[in-house]
């Protein structure tokens, strides 16, 4: 993976993963995809755009979802998130309806959430790649264990971290996360 964009503070963390076999053999993958001109969302420099926004020692909150929005414009590298000037998914929508409902919070005019990335919510996919049209496309391709190692440096280096487990692969993760140090909500995929 070439352009790898991380703030320093996760590169310091994580850099060693992506040396690893799993993550070589996943950027061969990427780029045999490439090759065969299929489209991947989200585009290869917003990839790592949750470690890019998001401070690791600024971090208060882990949202973690499945995998990206596979419609067109729809995936940035936030989970749950679009970017200004795309129609916000049902999913994102339900989050929004929720937020009203439960604490009054009015929703914004549009579906992207990078605000949240700025003020330490690290919006994560437990996949972070997604062929156009295919959800699930990229599973065990290798995204599981680098998110696998991205939730056990959070739960060794921070305590009192909010995780939101949304959706069964991303509940699949919860024994990765210590919950007598950190707070663990999961639910159903939004």
């Amino acid at each position: 993976m070439r352009n790898i964009f991380l703030k320093e503070s996760w590169k310091a963390l994580l850099i060693s993963e992506f040396e690893k076999d799993y993550m070589q053999s996943l950027s061969q993958f990427l780029r045999e995809q490439k090759l065969r001109k299929k489209i991947i969302y989200p585009p290869g420099n917003k990839i790592f755009n949750a470690f890019r926004l998001t401070k690791f020692e600024q971090l208060k909150v882990v949202i973690l979802g499945q995998d990206p929005y596979h419609g067109i414009g729809q995936a940035h590298g936030l989970s749950f998130s679009v970017e200004q000037g795309i129609k916000p998914p049902p999913s994102l929508n339900n989050i929004f309806k929720e937020l009203e409902s439960d604490l009054g919070l009015k929703r914004p005019g549009h579906g992207n959430l990078e605000k949240w990335a700025h003020q330490g919510v690290l919006l994560l996919n437990s996949i972070l790649t997604v062929e156009k049209g295919s959800p699930g496309s990229h599973t065990k391709k290798g995204w599981e264990i680098f998110t696998d190692e991205v939730l056990k440096t959070i739960t060794c280096l921070r305590k009192n971290t909010v995780f939101i487990l949304w959706g069964q692969k991303a509940q699949d993760k919860c024994h990765f996360i210590d919950s007598t140090e950190n707070l663990v909500i999961k639910s159903s995929h939004p």
